[in-house]
């Protein structure tokens, strides 16, 4: 017989404390911004962050203010997505509900772009480059979102479309059809084989925004490629061309990685704000290059002052001095004086 597997059916409030309620999928979120907070550290000592020094190095508090941004962005961006992408006349119908957290409904394509103007306005106060920002961020969100799956799961939320695998997992809330479990295939592309790729790519010196572009090509192709085994929101179902929503929106994502990463290339591997400085400080101090603005060397001293001195057959001549000039006139006018008074 086949093998037939069935959701364990967890309950979704992992904690309960009198009237307050911790769902699991809340401890995701968490443990997804740890893990981030651990692995933005971690960059500060990958190249070029370990040399960036203008308008000043990198540090510990920039992370964690990083980090603050990126989750007002995801929440209220996440949010709103969900609402104006997936159910925009419900939601305007009644506007309060956006508020009801507590009720599920976040879409990473809104939470993207609301990290996105977060990030934007954390470079601009910071007086970073944006993309300098972004390439920082970005090798540490597929872990985030690998979580972010398994609470999916934990949840026994955003099944995938019936199946006749032998892996197939019957989810009863939905019904008694075996389905993908399309929340642990997105958990293993878009979360840790992402993350493999990316950091591996990201450890090398990169042109100014190229890291940032592998990640929307990366996440626009995985998220392409699980929404053919994801159910579609039975609200939506699918769209134009057989595609579910998730796909539309990945479809510019990747066109907008494609279009970044060729202009990163074109500027070809360079260094972010103040890591070429920081290099020739480097280089002066250990006497490699001339100091801007120094006297050339003169390779042959001796050679310089015989042409200046009118060197013959290597001694020297020295030329009389003023004084000697004013003396040995005197004396050949008191000579002339003498003859004179003699003849």
């Amino acid at each position: 017989m086949p093998l037939t597997l069935t959701h364990p059916g967890w309950d979704p409030v992992a904690v309960r404390l009198g009237p307050l309620q911790i769902h699991w999928y809340a401890l995701m979120y968490l443990l997804g911004f740890v893990i981030a907070y651990v692995l933005l550290r971690r960059r500060l000592h990958h190249p070029p962050f370990d040399r960036i020094s203008k308008p000043r190095p990198w540090v510990g508090d920039d992370v964690e203010n990083l980090l603050i941004a990126s989750i007002v962005g995801v929440m209220v961006g996440g949010r709103l997505g969900y609402c104006l992408f997936y159910q925009p006349g419900h939601y305007l119908t009644y506007p309060l509900e956006m508020f009801f957290l507590w009720e599920g409904g976040m879409s990473f394509h809104g939470g993207a772009i609301g990290v996105t103007l977060a990030l934007l306005m954390f470079a601009l106060r910071a007086k970073r480059p944006f993309l300098e920002v972004t390439d920082l961020l970005v090798p540490a969100v597929p872990l985030g979102l690998a979580a972010g799956r398994i609470g999916n799961f934990i949840n026994g939320e955003l099944w995938g479309r019936p199946t006749a695998v032998p892996w197939g997992m019957i989810f009863p809330m939905a019904d008694s059809t075996p389905r993908h479990p399309s929340q642990l295939y997105q958990f293993a592309l878009e979360g840790l084989l992402l993350f493999v790729l990316l950091w591996a790519y990201a450890r090398r010196e990169r042109a100014l925004g190229e890291v940032s572009a592998f990640f929307l090509v990366g996440y626009g192709l995985f998220r392409f490629i699980a929404e053919f085994f994801r159910e579609p929101d039975d609200f939506l179902g699918l769209l134009s061309f057989n595609l579910s929503m998730g796909q539309w929106l990945s479809i510019p994502m990747v066109m907008a990685g494609l279009l970044l990463w060729a202009v990163s290339r074109r500027r070809g591997v360079h260094a972010p704000s103040g890591v070429s400085d920081r290099a020739i400080e480097e280089q002066d101090a250990d006497g490699d290059a001339p100091e801007a603005g120094g006297e050339p060397e003169v390779e042959n001293d001796s050679a310089t002052s015989e042409e200046s001195n009118g060197g013959v057959d290597g001694e020297l001549v020295a030329e009389p001095t003023p004084t000697e000039e004013a003396a040995s006139g005197s004396k050949e006018a008191e000579s002339d004086m003498e003859e004179r008074s003699g003849g």
